[in-house]
């Protein structure tokens, strides 16, 4: 508030709140600046260009841009390994992440910060999703299923765990940053081990390079190759038969393929919200904060086992309703927890992280076995997109909390709660084959 006008109130005897309204007060910007706490962390961006009072919304914001980056990433990452090869975008992306992200350090202004990080953003989900698509065209069946599932999560688990090691060691914003991006340069001399896909190399036919693999690949293994792998003149005589074209609209093309992707685009939605949420809100939680950050990275590891056990096993409808129940319900739950209860609010706000991480990797397996091969890639890029709004929507559901602790919580919660109910009006899809054609698609309940 300005202070003459407090003073004047004052020398007349005026109290705030009873004699004079506060909101009919005048205010004015701090005009001393800021000072600010120096025991958790030395410096961040909120410290470095005072993301305060009326500028405090651009710290979620920044968040959110990140997130933008990864929705950009999201579409163009594809077809660019499409065009280029998978190896070449892989390392290429990682260069931008790694680059950008050292540029982030000289960073003069919130402005320039956010922009760099809309390009990290979008390097980091592109080399994500060419290491996926690589990693799956090089391996064998067996090996590949694991690779998929555990493999491609625990290892994106572990380097979560990493993250609040680093912090907590490194308390400035600027040294982190430069931390973080370190390792990015020891990837460089996996280019001389990391092979190009031979999947893609035939689509393009180039034969000769994709036999080269194929052959050093069973001379390691020490399995016997035949002396003529490829017949390259019938190869490229062959022509593909022609694919019927499919368009976003088929997506809608009857009423219950309409219904199946609205649920689709909402459980997508709403679960990224949930889990984005929950991760981004670890500083708010009591306690050590990067310990809770820790705590939150090491549930998914028996999250993602779960998840696998699950997909083995069980019906999907109730295997994802049950982990959307379990970590909605938990999360509601907290509000009800006293407020000296700080163990046990954690261990709640984990047991919802757990089941929430659980129910986003099963997502996936659900989704491609929903849709027919026409259309299933075109349903995991929209489903993958309705996932990307709700992480750019997740960090304002964190900043919710400086109004009420419950409210991101209560409102998290709801919404999960909510999509394991409508789980369970979709069609079962364990134990049967992957449609083909749309008249082979299950009806939804």
């Amino acid at each position: 508030y300005r202070l003459p006008a407090l003073r004047n109130f004052s020398a007349l005897g005026l109290r705030p709140g009873s004699d004079v309204e506060l909101s009919s007060l005048e205010q004015e910007p701090c005009l001393d600046g800021w000072e600010y706490s120096r025991d958790v962390y030395h410096s961040t961006i909120v410290t470095e260009w005072n993301l305060v009072c009326e500028d405090d919304w651009k710290a979620p914001l920044t968040t959110s841009l990140f997130f933008v980056g990864v929705l950009i990433g999201s579409f163009i990452s594809g077809q660019l390994s499409d065009r280029f090869g998978r190896k070449n975008i892989l390392f290429l992306t990682m260069a931008v992440q790694t680059g950008f992200s050292f540029l982030q350090i000289f960073s003069t202004s919130w402005e320039m910060f956010t922009v760099l990080f809309v390009i990290v953003g979008m390097g980091q989900i592109s080399n994500y999703v060419a290491a996926f698509i690589l990693g799956t065209e090089i391996l064998g069946k067996s090996v590949r299923i694991l690779f998929a599932t555990l493999g491609v999560c625990i290892f994106f688990a572990i380097g979560y765990m990493l993250l609040p090691l680093f912090a907590y060691f490194i308390r400035d914003c600027r040294m982190l940053l430069l931390a973080l991006t370190g390792p990015g340069l020891l990837c460089i001399p996996l280019w001389w081990i990391i092979p190009e896909s031979p999947r893609w190399l035939i689509s393009q036919g180039r034969y000769k390079e994709a036999e080269a693999i194929i052959r050093r690949a069973a001379k390691i293994n020490g399995v016997p190759v035949p002396a003529v792998l490829f017949d390259t003149t019938e190869m490229q005589d062959s022509k593909p038969e022609q694919q019927q074209k499919a368009i976003l609209l088929d997506l809608f093309r009857t009423r219950n393929i309409a219904t199946i992707t609205i649920m689709s685009l909402l459980l997508w939605f709403f679960t990224s919200v949930g889990y984005f949420g929950l991760s981004l809100s670890t500083p708010n939680w009591h306690g050590n904060a990067y310990i809770n950050c820790f705590l939150s990275a090491v549930i998914e590891v028996p999250a993602y086992v779960i998840a696998w056990l699950l997909l083995r096993s069980l019906p999907r409808r109730y295997s994802l309703s049950g982990t959307f129940f379990l970590g909605g319900g938990v999360v509601l739950f907290i509000q009800l927890v006293p407020a000296d209860f700080y163990v046990l609010s954690i261990g709640l706000v984990m047991l919802g992280k757990f089941g929430i991480t659980a129910a986003f990797s099963m997502l996936y397996v659900y989704n491609v076995e929903l849709y027919p091969t026409l259309v299933r890639n075109m349903a995991v890029g929209a489903t993958s997109t309705a996932s990307r709004l709700g992480s750019i929507i997740a960090p304002y559901f964190v900043y919710l909390g400086a109004y009420d602790r419950f409210l991101p919580y209560i409102l998290m919660g709801s919404l999960t709660v909510l999509i394991g109910i409508l789980t369970l009006f979709l069609p079962e899809s364990y134990g049967n084959p992957l449609p083909e054609s749309f008249e082979q698609m299950l009806k939804v309940k």
